[in-house]
């Protein structure tokens, strides 16, 4: 009675395997169709932010690590790199260089 049920077993787990390659073998090619659809349907190759704008946020780093960049309203030493990187983006927007709107 043992060796019976261990060879059902046994058979129920090649039949499983054997169902599972034969799975992934068929997601795997279309896949590979799926990419190459979307590759040629998105094309933007222009930029997001202007090179001026990128200016200015280099000089807002600098002005931070110098300890001279201050925040608006409280005027606090800004410490963090994120901040810094935010404050010279609002400024490029409000002098009109290339930069998207900003995320709410």
């Amino acid at each position: 009675m043992a060796t019976k049920k261990a060879s059902k077993k046994s058979t129920k787990k090649a039949a499983k395997k054997s169902t599972k390659k034969a799975a992934k073998k068929g997601t795997s090619k279309k896949s590979t169709a799926r990419k190459s659809t979307k590759k040629s349907a998105k094309k933007s190759s222009s930029r997001k932010y202007s090179p001026s704008a990128g200016k200015n946020v280099e000089t807002e780093m600098h002005e931070m690590k110098a300890g001279k960049l201050k925040s608006g309203r409280s005027g606090k030493k800004v410490t963090s790199r994120k901040q810094a990187i935010a404050i010279g983006l609002s400024k490029a927007r409000k002098e009109g260089k290339k930069v998207p709107k900003k995320r709410s």
